[in-house]
């Protein structure tokens, strides 16, 4: 959650670099994916550096997926963190493509033939106030259900990063693993919101040895899919 928090103000700057009629255009933006590596464990209290440009678009049938590389760097200057983060404009189609995008991390079917296991949580009505209060995300949609029906959902729900955090421990308890500082990635798609007072179950399958695929889902709806996380070593 650390570096993430640390990603808000340079993701809000670097999308202004994305022109002002493209969000016009849009009839919305969605959290569509983030690919976190820790290119080292992070140590308590250190300072970090946050740095941010967009760095692909792509054009797909729902809309445009802008993309978002965020860099955060250590006091001697050496790259720590590196960040993906995937906006979703949906509807708009006047962009070309450009950039790269960041490394792949698909389900590969290949997997479905290696469950490990699976874990659950239940996500607690005050989860949302819990992360905003970290994070300080307070977006209308997560506490008042009349926002979140203007954004298309019946229901309050969890932040999509928190989501994701829950996720990365939740396979870290399963394969086994107690120290988070062993993480080198974890990326997700957000397939849908997680409610609040939910079970959520994270299921985990293996791809190599220090590589895991997992998908996550409430009530047999998909909630994060594409998941990856990889392991030091």
């Amino acid at each position: 959650m650390y570096p993430v928090v640390l990603a808000f103000g340079a993701q809000q700057a670097a999308n202004a670099d994305v022109p002002a009629a493209a969000w016009r255009q849009a009839r919305g933006g969605l959290h569509g994916e983030h690919d976190i590596v820790l290119h080292r464990p992070l140590v308590p209290d250190e300072p970090l550096d946050t740095w941010s440009s967009v760095s692909a678009v792509r054009s797909t049938r729902a809309g445009t997926q802008v993309v978002l590389h965020i860099e955060q760097f250590d006091g001697q200057g050496g790259l720590a963190v590196e960040q993906w983060w995937t906006t979703m404009l949906l509807g708009l189609q006047a962009i070309a493509d450009a950039g790269s995008m960041p490394a792949d991390h698909r389900f590969p079917d290949s997997a479905r033939s290696n469950p490990i296991g699976s874990a659950t949580h239940n996500i607690s009505e005050h989860v949302a106030h819990d992360y905003a209060t970290v994070s300080d995300d307070w977006s209308a949609h997560h506490f008042d259900i009349g926002a979140a029906r203007a954004s298309g959902f019946d229901f309050l729900f969890a932040h999509g990063l928190c989501t994701m955090a829950i996720c990365a421990h939740r396979v870290l308890r399963v394969v086994g693993v107690d120290d988070p500082g062993q993480v080198r990635r974890v990326a997700v798609r957000f397939a849908s919101p997680t409610p609040l007072g939910a079970e959520l179950t994270v299921n985990v399958y293996g791809v190599t040895r220090k590589s895991f695929a997992f998908e996550a889902s409430c009530a047999g709806v998909t909630t994060i899919s594409h998941g990856r996380m990889e392991l030091r070593g």
